[in-house]
């Protein structure tokens, strides 16, 4: 029989109910990182260019909805359902601190800094902590217009991003001033979105559509429709000419970041 070649996903099985956020770590001397969170409560470290699985951080008791690598990825972070906010150690994979929330957390993010882990949730409050004194309250901005889906920082961490769960949109807040000054419009809520690595684009997923905007102008660069509902997408840190997409069926999939397209893998079927 003629053997054809099939578009299969980047090999990153291994959890067991859906992927809902992805985030690619910069590159540094050890290579990248690929972070994968999911609603089996355990996130998981992979090899950014093979998918090769590293490590789990098990600790959370309920889905995790977000995951995130800082800059040098010697640090993990999650949010999580069981109202806590966990960072971790990225080598040994022990938990070296919980930030305890009122309600579900379904965000965070590490500034660009380091210094500060920002969370955001179910309370509708987005939390600043200062990781050099993780004992002291956060601050807190609790003017969002509905429950927080995701956080990201932007412009040397003087801008925060964030997306609302029953709400299109990403709304750009000043971190000065703790309001909204900007909006990207989109059909519906948006269940992920980042910063590249570079600083050029702001990733979003939303429905079953990725776009990329321009992280300066704001205006929208490419928009993609994919396979099936998408809950998160990352876009590639070392070429920026590759991005994946997770979502409803459980698989990680590598797109090409100019046409949209699947990536064929070396994979063949009868």
């Amino acid at each position: 029989m003629d053997k054809k070649k099939v578009a299969v996903p980047l090999v990153c099985h291994g959890h067991s109910r859906p992927v809902v956020d992805l985030f690619y770590s910069p590159v540094t001397p050890d290579g990248f990182f690929l972070i994968s969170a999911s609603k089996d409560s355990s996130p998981m470290l992979r090899n950014g260019e093979t998918g090769d699985w590293i490590g789990t951080f098990e600790g959370h008791k309920g889905a995790v909805w977000s995951c995130c690598l800082d800059t040098n990825a010697l640090r993990a972070a999650s949010g999580s359902a069981d109202f806590s906010a966990k960072l971790w150690d990225a080598l040994t994979g022990d938990e070296l601190q919980s930030f305890e929330h009122k309600h579900i957390v379904r965000a965070c993010a590490f500034s660009e800094d380091t210094h500060l882990l920002l969370t955001g949730g179910f309370e509708k409050i987005l939390r600043i902590f200062d990781l050099n004194r993780p004992d002291a309250p956060p601050r807190e901005v609790d003017n969002s217009p509905g429950s927080i889906r995701t956080v990201a920082w932007l412009h040397s961490d003087q801008t925060i991003l964030s997306s609302c769960a029953d709400i299109g949109g990403v709304r750009l807040w000043d971190i000065r001033s703790g309001k909204i000054v900007q909006t990207l419009e989109t059909k519906s809520p948006v269940t992920s979105a980042e910063v590249s690595q570079d600083g050029r684009y702001i990733t979003t997923a939303d429905g079953s559509t990725v776009k990329f905007w321009d992280a300066n102008h704001f205006g929208l660069v490419k928009s993609y429709d994919m396979p099936c509902n998408v809950e998160s997408a990352s876009l590639e840190p070392k070429f920026g000419n590759k991005f994946v997409a997770g979502g409803e069926d459980m698989w990680i999939h590598v797109f090409d970041f100019h046409t949209g397209e699947q990536i064929v893998f070396n994979q063949t079927r009868k």
